[in-house]
């Protein structure tokens, strides 16, 4: 396959990630079930007059991605790739709110239409007046990996030479109650706060000045034992001639939940490795793992990171190859494998 340069990663999270340098070394701990992105000033990115109407998905996503393409040096994408677990939930609240209180009767639809998944991109498309190919993933917790292996695919092909890619949920305002409420419920349940962010990264297939790492691979399996989730990240390794010797860094998911097993073995796979996690920093919710995506470019590009992510640090300072592991609840196992350009 074709190399995939990334010129650029942008992330707005719940900690204060969106500095244009892409840097920040002090971390907010919360201690609320549900925490908010630290949003910017979105007056600066979008006309008011359109501002007004978005959701936070749309607005996050509409930022991010301005700044990934400025980062990039990039006017006009040749395509533009999202995922989103939940679209965006607060136009979904408001229009089912509106059904109810209605009684099915005379419903306007703007609401409906602004709660489907790819209004995201679709409002990114508008504002760029691109025309290009642009679709939406809606598979859980992997949603944004899918969102990548589109867009290597559609480099690999020669369709296009750049591609926008992106992750974006939105906490919403009711349903986030309604999963606090069935997770306390659980044995052992989630241990993080329920989220919300948007980041998005500029790739290409030529190497252009600026460049800050390579996506190598991408891999999603919908079901791995426990036991086995080392020999499969052996081989994922292997598949891409890459020794576990190499791996400088591995940032895993842990949300402190019954699952959490898989990333213990993982920690043991590489006992010489620096961890890093960010869960407990930023929220769970489920493009979660594209923060952990930019966490990765950060460190392959130089760029420090808070040392609170890190679980076990060794005392190599150059990263050069970075892994990337995530579940949900024992399913939708994603590794993602980061290199230095």
């Amino acid at each position: 396959m074709k190399t995939c340069y990334i010129h650029s990663a942008m992330s707005i999270s719940a900690q204060d990630s969106f500095a244009e340098d892409g840097s920040f070394t002090e971390v907010q701990i919360y201690s609320d079930y549900k925490i908010s992105a630290v949003h910017p000033p979105y007056r600066d990115f979008i006309p008011l007059s359109q501002l007004r109407r978005m959701s936070p998905a749309v607005k996050m996503g509409v930022a991010a991605s301005q700044q990934a393409l400025k980062k990039a040096n990039l006017e006009l994408p040749e395509a533009i790739i999202t995922g989103s677990g939940l679209g965006c939930m607060a136009d979904t609240e408001n229009f089912l709110n509106t059904l109810i209180e209605q009684d099915e009767q005379f419903l306007t639809p703007t609401a409906f239409i602004q709660s489907t998944h790819n209004t995201v991109a679709g409002q990114i498309a508008l504002g760029l007046n691109c025309k290009a190919y642009n679709t939406t993933y809606a598979h859980g917790s992997v949603s944004f990996e899918s969102a990548l292996i589109d867009a290597q695919l559609q480099l690999e092909a020669g369709e296009v030479n750049n591609v926008l890619v992106g992750g974006v949920d939105e906490l919403g305002i009711e349903f986030v109650d309604y999963v606090h409420s069935v997770e306390h419920k659980q044995t052992q349940p989630i241990q993080v706060p329920l989220s919300e962010g948007a980041t998005f990264c500029v790739l290409s297939s030529e190497k252009k000045e600026g460049a800050v790492a390579v996506l190598k691979a991408v891999e999603i399996n919908s079901k791995i034992a426990e036991g086995h989730i080392g020999a499969e990240i052996q081989a994922f390794l292997k598949r891409n001639k890459v020794d576990s010797s190499e791996i400088d860094a591995v940032i895993l998911g842990n949300n402190g939940n019954a699952f959490d097993g898989y990333y213990q073995n993982v920690e043991n796979l590489f006992s010489e490795t620096d961890i890093l996690q960010y869960k407990k920093f930023v929220g769970e919710y489920f493009t979660a793992s594209a923060f952990a995506f930019w966490m990765g470019a950060q460190l392959l590009d130089g760029q420090p990171l808070p040392p609170a992510f890190f679980v076990r640090k060794a005392a190599q300072k150059k990263y050069t190859t970075v892994l990337l592991y995530n579940q949900f609840k024992g399913s939708q196992h994603s590794f993602v494998l980061l290199t230095q350009c």
